[in-house]
């Protein structure tokens, strides 16, 4: 537990009762808070944290306990919605029940229910949608987020298993919001950032350093951004096989600095954010807020592990694509660990039992993030680390540790596509051991170095460090100019991830793959047609082609699927590169061993421990999200209160599952997507087709069940859903390939992706609709003006228009997180003006629907109101539909059929079927 809990009121400090909490106390020992019976006595008054005009950090107030009735609707399940969804599940210790979120009720609310029987229970029944669940590791709590209103700013909440004793935790103060951590393992606190919009400028470093460059004095910026000038330079994509002056080396030493200890100074901040302080709370309201963190203008700050004893905290910062994860000594707010993590899931690692290894899922100096392991000393120090798991071409998407640390189950994306595997976490990657798990030449039996050995940084000049490398490599793992240093290893080449003799390792290959059409053949050929694409636009593979390298992994051959391979099966999977390609694997780290889960569904959405066994959300391409328990261990069983693959959708129109098309950019980039094909139309006969674009733009394109998906296919349009570039999934460099000007790039990738659907699918040329939602949206906007006589209409969902109004409107830590990718509003605002639908409204010819959240604070509904009007007084067709008590997000059952509907029939009138 953190040992600082500051008053941060300036007043003095007094016990308050277990209903209201406190806002501060004594400084408590180093540990997991001690659970007593009675309040602890008076503690003596500390300072007030310094104000932020002193150019020091100033922590937010302390949350205090606010009590809320009990759950007043109906308690049982009383009516069995068939078309519903389970997600977020979190096992009680026993792993005999389970909380999770279900819609059920119209309502993403917090349910409870063993996993092997239908009894649920609701334990609240309010309006807010509820976002993230975590049962206490003792059992006797269930911590919850929910979204008042639907919108941005979130509360975090507790309840009793039974649903008794409900109050907030934080986030109730106006204008705050509050985020879910992890749980003390002892269950005696759960920890909690609280946000709040940073009121005071941070102090002009500039005026010391000189000035900035050109651009107008600080009152002519937009309001949020006065006084400020970020670090953001957008000079295209950084290389991410070796390491930078921004990503500092795991085999380096880290120099030890206070993380935002109360009154000292935070890490260096890119832009205008939120104030964010960490807090461990105790759900039970006797001991005060132990606060352990504070970042000003920061985008993220989230606790996602403590060590058993309290001594350590894992805690992952920092805008998106710049993410960090951070160890601290929570004795003397010390960080003494930095190092680079994935975008992604947000709980990005964890300690072992006995906090000498940490376990993170990390993407530093690499392409596709992996399995790092670090041992640590015991001041969590990291001795050494060294690569425990990677597969080539694909992220480590979703990473779980058992409680007992003896295994890890690891989420692979391919493509899209999720394989699990579970490996043991006894020896794998652990620095100073072998594969088997004996002690390498140079170590002690415990792993530690023995004297005269160094295992935390390059070999001494003139030592041998007890390992012989092989010629072309240096001893500290980093290779000679002109080697790769990430990336896949070349055809042929063992990668240095053998699978095991008489095993193959890989993972599974789903039921019914191979069934649909194969990549040497277009499903789509339309009779009598010339079916082959033009040069370097083939998104199937012509028999004996070859498949071409994954997007973001180089030009190098034969890294693709191989002819008429299925697309949901993968060659090679388990390999990882070799140690002269990995700059962390250490000479002799062991691999450790593992096993495949085999999944009845495409993609795994989130793991949770459930006793001695596993939970996993699954969704999939013809079933509703759904949660799976595995009681042997290796298959999964369906909880009966998740709903049927069967009753997935109303019965006569089963989903439609979709193949994948790899179209080509004009530039030679590759790309990905999914094409959805409208039931009851002959293999070549043209149809209608809407590009779907996701959100992110990091986000990706995945096989599931897209209720507005299935909607628009029953109205006899296709849909074809692409990852352009900026897109997750396929390595570092694609996800930073829009970044500066390479987004009007992206834009073209869309229309790209419009004439790949035409020549590569049925989609009728003349018919082609393009919809996007959140960043989708803002490029459904870009494409209608870009591309002006390629689409008849257009479908807008919560898309920015113009993005120096949306940097001045929507939430601080999202405009920090934004100016990485977009530019900064004064230093790159001639950029900005030129990627801005709004720009070249004059342009928009076809007819547009908007539809926005009330309540969306993400993407203010004014940047859909301002491009309609534009769009009415120069005489273009266009209609806003604003979605009531709906945030960036539409979670209520009522508002998504009317969205759905709604769009289906603009697409539908538009294009006509």
């Amino acid at each position: 537990m953190a040992a600082d809990a500051r008053n941060l009121t300036g007043e003095p400090l007094t016990v308050r009762p277990p209903d209201v909490g406190g806002a501060g106390a004594q400084r408590p020992p180093a540990g997991p808070p001690q659970r007593t019976a009675h309040p602890p006595p008076p503690a003596t008054p500390v300072p007030s944290a310094p104000s932020a005009r002193d150019g020091r950090t100033a922590a937010i107030a302390a949350p205090a306990r606010v009590p809320l009735p009990n759950a007043s609707g109906p308690r049982e399940a009383t009516t069995r919605l068939i078309a519903h969804g389970c997600w977020y599940p979190s096992a009680d210790p026993a792993g005999t029940h389970v909380a999770f979120i279900c819609d059920r009720g119209g309502v993403p609310q917090l349910w409870t229910g063993p996993v092997d029987g239908e009894a649920v229970h609701l334990l609240d029944d309010g309006p807010d949608p509820v976002t993230e669940v975590s049962w206490s590791p003792d059992g006797r709590w269930i911590a919850y987020t929910t979204a008042p209103g639907g919108g941005e700013h979130t509360r975090v909440l507790c309840v009793r298993p039974d649903g008794s004793d409900r109050h907030i935790l934080a986030g109730a103060e106006p204008g705050s919001s509050a985020h879910l951590g992890c749980w003390a393992h002892d269950g005696s606190a759960v920890a909690v950032t609280v946000a709040v919009p940073t009121a005071v400028p941070a102090p002009d470093v500039t005026a010391e350093a000189g000035p900035s460059g050109p651009g107008p004095a600080d009152g002519l910026l937009p309001a949020p951004w006065q006084g400020r000038t970020g670090h953001t330079r957008l000079l295209g994509p950084a290389p991410h096989t070796a390491p930078g002056p921004a990503l500092p080396s795991p085999l380096l030493t880290v120099e030890t600095t206070a993380l935002g200890a109360p009154g000292g100074p935070t890490a260096p901040a890119a832009g205008f954010g939120d104030g964010l302080s960490a807090y461990l709370i105790d759900p039970d309201g006797v001991a005060a807020p132990a606060l352990l963190a504070v970042e000003k203008d920061a985008a993220t700050l989230r606790v996602c592990d403590l060590s058993r004893d309290g001594a350590l905290a894992l805690l992952r910062r920092g805008p998106r694509g710049r993410r960090e994860a951070v160890v601290l000594r929570t004795a003397d707010l010390v960080m003494t660990c930095v190092m680079p993590v994935a975008d992604g899931d947000p709980w990005i690692g964890s300690f072992s039992p006995r906090a000498d290894t940490l376990w993170l899922r990390s993407n530093a100096h690499r392409e596709f993030a992996v399995l790092l392991a670090a041992e640590l000393d015991p001041e969590g120090r990291p001795r050494g680390w060294s690569t425990a798991a990677s597969r080539e071409g694909s992220d480590l998407e979703l990473l779980r540790c058992a409680r007992d640390g003896s295994s890890a189950v690891l989420a692979w994306n391919v493509r899209g596509v999720s394989e699990v595997e579970v490996l043991d976490t006894s020896t794998a990657g652990r620095p100073g051991t072998n594969a088997d798990g004996s002690a390498r030449r140079g170590a002690d039996a415990d792993g530690t170095a023995r004297s005269g050995t160094d295992t935390d940084g390059p070999a001494r000049p003139g030592t041998d460090t007890g390992d012989s490398t092989r010629p072309g490599r240096d001893r500290n793992a980093s290779t000679r100019p002109g080697t790769d240093t990430a990336g896949p290893g070349r055809p042929g080449t063992d990668t240095g991830d053998s699978a095991r003799p008489g095993r193959d390792r890989e993972a599974f290959a789903l039921p019914g793959a191979g069934t649909g059409p194969s990549l040497d053949k277009a499903p789509f050929a339309r009779p009598g047609a010339d079916t082959g694409p033009s040069p370097g636009q083939d998104a199937f593979t012509r028999s004996g082609a070859d498949t071409g390298p994954s997007p973001g992994t180089g030009p190098s051959p034969g890294t693709g699927p191989s002819p008429g391979r299925d697309a949901f099966s993968r060659r090679g999977a388990g390999t990882s590169p070799s140690a002269d390609q990995d700059p962390f694997t250490l000479p002799g780290a062991g691999t450790g061993s593992s096993r495949s889960v085999s999944l009845p569904h495409e993609v795994v959405t989130r793991i949770a421990d459930a006793g001695p066994r596993l939970l996993l959300a699954l969704s999939g391409s013809r079933r509703r999200p759904g949660i799976w328990w595995l009681p042997d261990g290796a298959t999964p069983v369906r909880t009966p209160w998740s709903s049927r693959d069967e009753d997935a959708v109303p019965p006569g129109r089963p989903p439609v599952r979709p193949v994948p098309l790899r179209p080509t950019a004009r530039d030679g980039l590759p790309l990905n997507g999914w094409y959805y094909r409208a039931p009851g139309r002959g293999p070549g006969e043209p149809a209608p087709c809407v590009i779907h674009l996701h959100g992110g733009p990091e986000d990706q394109e995945r096989p599931v069940l897209n209720p507005l998906y299935h909607e628009i296919l029953g109205r006899g349009i296709d849909v074809f859903a692409p990852d352009v570039r900026g897109s997750s999934g396929y390595g570092r460099s694609f996800v930073d390939a829009d970044l500066g000007r390479g987004r009007f790039a992206a834009i073209d990738d869309v229309a790209d992706c419009a004439a790949h659907a035409v020549l590569a699918g049925p989609a009728d040329p003349a018919r082609l609709a393009v919809m996007g939602r959140s960043y989708g949206g803002y490029l459904t906007f870009a494409s209608l003006v870009w591309h002006p006589d390629l689409f008849r209409t257009g479908v807008a969902v919560c898309g920015m228009s113009d993005l120096t109004t949306f940097f001045e409107g929507t939430e601080p830590w999202i405009a920090q997180s934004a100016a990485h990718k977009y530019g900064h509003p004064e230093r790159d605002r001639e950029l900005l003006r030129a990627l801005s639908p709004m720009s070249r409204i004059d342009a928009l010819r076809a007819p547009l629907l908007a539809v926005h959240g009330e309540h969306d604070t993400n993407v203010p509904p004014g940047e859909s109101e301002q491009f309609l009007r534009a769009a009415r007084e120069r005489g273009v067709t266009a209609e806003l539909l604003t979605l009531l008590d709906e945030g960036h997000e539409f979670l209520r059952a009522d508002n998504r059929r009317l969205f759905r509907r709604a769009a289906a029939d603009w697409l539908q009138r538009h294009l006509g079927t």
